[in-house]
């Protein structure tokens, strides 16, 4: 990594489209994410404390644990950042395809981008898989089942809670509409990740020797959870950008364009992902001290 986890969460801005979209959210998974920037500031937020020296053996502990190679932190901050990479492409690539659709003249970029849902169904099991094996990462998990991430979604929290709402109601609600889990099943075997830049770059860290496999064992395993937190919660696609207008400036109620204008314009996924790595590394820094 070019970039230091001191680096990396004071970076973290304290407003932007990311930051709004967020807030936007926070309807999903009431007062669970606090924008949480700053390494300092994510150290006396996450242990209460505030005696400098303290402050500064936790610091030095949780730097030293992120530089780690025997570590997976930083393997985890890789994975949120490239799942997230191809977000504005695919964006851009089914708004392009979308406005083909549309507008007759320009009906030639139907022919030249991806068609739209398939990209963002794609997009979508990355993103999750990269949760998933960032989780294994975090947490010093080698094996390829999905029990202990299953066990552990359960207790999602904060930053990290906030990141699977963000994914189910963004990549999959909005632009793949109310059934988009059956689409994504019914369509995943047809998909093309084989010739995804973002899947062959995750290639190496996936764990097992059937990657595409892995790939669909995260989705159907994920699943059900995915199914409950909507139904549960009363979602609707309208609703979530309904609230995100709040925040916002949406200007077209169509929801793939909707979709496509997020993609390209917020980062949420390496964004929640710097900030769930940065609390794990603070948690255990303070443990081991």
């Amino acid at each position: 990594m070019s970039k230091t986890i001191v680096e990396l969460t004071d970076e973290l801005p304290s407003s932007g489209m990311t930051v709004r979209l967020l807030q936007g959210l926070d309807f999903l998974v009431p007062g669970q994410w606090t924008n949480l920037t700053g390494f300092e500031n994510t150290i006396t937020t996450v242990t209460g404390e505030t005696d400098p020296e303290m402050i500064r053996q936790i610091g030095e502990r949780a730097i030293y644990l992120y530089n780690d190679s025997e570590q997976g932190y930083q393997r985890a901050v890789w994975l949120y950042q490239t799942a997230n990479s191809m977000g504005g492409k695919l964006g851009a690539a089914a708004l392009a395809n979308k406005i083909g659709e549309s507008v007759s003249f320009l009906s030639f970029l139907e022919k030249i981008t991806p068609q739209a849902d398939n990209a963002q169904m794609i997009d979508f099991c990355l993103k999750l898989t990269a949760e998933v094996v960032a989780y294994y990462k975090i947490n010093g998990i080698p094996g390829d089942g999905m029990g202990e991430f299953m066990a552990a979604v359960g207790d999602y929290g904060k930053e990290s809670i906030m990141r699977l709402a963000a994914l189910v109601t963004l990549d999959g609600l909005i632009p793949l509409g109310p059934d988009f889990l059956r689409k994504v099943e019914s369509t995943m075997s047809g998909l093309d990740f084989s010739s995804n830049p973002v899947f062959n770059a995750m290639g190496n860290l996936i764990p097992g020797s059937d990657k595409l496999g892995f790939v669909g064992n995260a989705f159907h395993s994920m699943k059900d959870w995915m199914d409950n937190f909507v139904s549960s919660r009363g979602i609707t696609a309208e609703g979530v950008v309904g609230n995100l207008k709040n925040f916002i400036e949406v200007s077209d109620d169509r929801l793939d364009y909707v979709a496509g204008f997020l993609d390209m314009t917020t980062n949420y996924f390496d964004y929640t992902g710097v900030q769930t790595v940065a609390r794990r590394l603070v948690e255990r820094a303070v443990a081991e001290i």
